[in-house]
């Protein structure tokens, strides 16, 4: 069954304690354990493809084994070993781990930097998300536009 977290009326988030991630929009950025400035400067790292440290940082933050980053970042885990020895990823794949690290963020963020609730309600169905888990949908841009969106709804207060 899916849960919904609510915050009271009149309360402001706080920051995540131990992780020293700022609030705002980009708030995911530090997951990932790359200085990122604006889009701009986004973009050129996403070009150059992101250090594959990056994606263990993510890796860690879910608790997920190797085999299921590498589901969720859709690189195949051989592909993914090949990446851990050259360092860096491919910038198709740094694109698709900046979008999972954007959920996981917003997530974050809903539960007020509790990294617990906010892994499992990663990890459980949603009956709003079609009963699929946030993650899942994750892995592709359409489907975490919709996670982005309930999440906003979420804390807001906006009925489901």
């Amino acid at each position: 069954m899916a849960t919904s977290p609510s915050r009271p009326a009149g309360t402001r988030r706080r920051q995540r304690p131990g992780m020293g991630l700022p609030r705002g929009e980009d708030e995911w950025t530090p997951l990932l354990g790359v200085a990122l400035g604006g889009p701009v400067e986004l973009h050129t790292r996403l070009e150059q493809g992101l250090p594959y440290e990056a994606l263990e940082r993510l890796r860690a933050v879910l608790d997920v084994s190797s085999a299921r980053i590498a589901e969720l970042v859709r690189v195949p885990l051989r592909t993914l070993a090949r990446r851990k020895d050259a360092g860096r990823l491919q910038p198709e794949e740094s694109d698709r781990l900046v979008r999972l690290a954007r959920v996981v963020g917003l997530a974050l963020g809903l539960f007020e930097g509790d990294v617990s609730p906010a892994r499992a309600w990663l990890a459980q169905p949603q009956m709003a998300l079609g009963r699929q888990a946030p993650l899942d949908l994750a892995t592709t841009d359409v489907g975490a536009r919709e996670v982005e969106r309930l999440i906003g709804r979420l804390e807001h207060g906006i009925p489901l």
